[in-house]
Parts: structure tokens; sequence; C-alpha cells
């Protein structure tokens, strides 16, 4: 039987040398979205119910649809971020290796359509 101290037992199980990156990569976008979030909402919301014409006419000029684009990117990238990091936190194995993925698939494809939605109406 080896009597293993608390260190011999840490040995070679370091840290996996991302965690910093991440964790700043989280906070930045944390502060990014205090800005982007209410100049959205306040470019948007004036939208709300006015007629089709009005709407398009205003997204298709470059400033409300760059707003809008960079909030789209910032959040879904947040969230990608955010969500992959509870996976690792409470799933364990192959599950979460596989909802991981699945998680950064659909984020991807979220802010994609949402891009693709804003480039159709600004171009």
């Amino acid at each position: 039987m080896r009597y293993l101290t608390d260190r011999k037992r840490a040995t070679g199980m370091g840290s996996a040398k991302t965690g910093t990156a991440h964790f700043w990569a989280m906070k930045v976008s944390s502060v990014a979205l205090l800005v982007l979030i209410p100049l959205f909402i306040f470019n948007f919301g004036p939208m709300l119910g006015q007629p089709h014409d009005v709407v398009l006419e205003h997204f298709g000029r470059p400033y409300p649809a760059i707003l809008a684009a960079l909030t789209i990117v910032v959040t879904f990238m947040h969230f990608k971020d955010g969500v992959q990091v509870l996976i690792e936190d409470y799933v364990h194995g192959l599950m979460g290796k596989i909802l991981i993925i699945a998680m950064i698939c659909l984020s991807y494809a979220a802010m994609v359509t949402g891009l693709f939605a804003i480039a159709k109406i600004a171009l």
C-alpha cells in the first residue's frame, strides 16, 4: 500500500492553462454587453409596433444594422462560454462532451441565423 501526501497526489494535475483566458473573455464580453444591450434596446424599442416598411428602412441604415449585428455576436459568444462552464461543472464524461459540442453548434447556428437576417434587411 502506498502512502501519498496531498502534494504527491496533486502532482501532474495542475491547471489546463486556459482558465485565465476564458475568465477574461467572459469579463470582456460582459462589459461589452453592458454597453450594447441598452444601445440595442433604445434603438430597437421605438420600432416595436411600427409598419414593416419603417422597420426595414430603419435597420437598412448602417448604425442600427451594425449595432444589432454586434449585439448578436457578443451575446451568443457570451452565451456559449457561459453554458460551456455550466456543462463542465455539472455534467461529466461523454455526455458532457456531447452537450458542449451540441451547445457550441446551436450557438453558432443561432448567431449565423441572426446575422443572415440582418444582412438580408441591410443589404
